[in-house]
């Protein structure tokens, strides 16, 4: 199946509030930010661009529990059903015993697992190639990406909310 193409309009930027200011003016005319690019996090402004909060963090939350959980029971199961030995008088299902292990594994399960889902998840696989608007957006400019939904959107008027805002350099392209 062929891959619809979209029309993005780009607006590159020198200063972090420029880009913050940009994408809040487009998000208040109703346009789509497709993504924003910048060389280092910038506070506020994933709240400007109307990006959701990720997942990945309640993801991390569940695979640290369920190995904790996992280990615990598998630790109880091995000293106190399948082979309880009697050391010293000590109760077989010791569970502070248990603890670092429970969490050691639990820090382990929840860091490999969130590697593995966020690398799937985002499609980071090995091999793939970053693709970037612009090639200075590593180095020291910052770009807005909007979706030009259909031919109403005005690329004049988009220049034009960029330039207010002190854009070195506007584009339109396919991706």
């Amino acid at each position: 199946m062929k891959k619809r193409s979209r029309r993005i309009f780009m607006g590159l930027f020198e200063r972090e509030e420029d880009v913050i200011g940009a994408t809040r003016a487009a998000r208040e005319r109703g346009w789509r930010i497709v993504d924003v690019y910048a060389p280092y996090p910038v506070h506020g402004l994933p709240e400007a661009a109307g990006f959701a909060r990720s997942w990945v963090p309640w993801a991390c939350l569940a695979l640290g529990l369920t190995g904790a959980a996992l280990i615990t029971w598998f630790q109880f199961w091995a000293s106190a059903v399948t082979w309880p030995i009697n050391v010293a008088g000590k109760p077989w299902n010791s569970l502070p015993a248990f603890i670092p292990v429970t969490f050691e594994v639990g820090v382990l399960s929840a860091g490999l697992g969130t590697t593995a889902v966020f690398l799937l998840a985002f499609g980071l696989l090995p091999g793939k190639t970053a693709v970037t608007p612009h090639p200075r957006v590593t180095d020291d400019r910052f770009a807005l990406l909007i979706e030009e939904p259909d031919a109403t959107f005005s690329a004049a008027a988009a220049a034009e909310l960029c330039a207010r805002f002190n854009a070195v350099e506007t584009e339109e392209f396919e991706s």
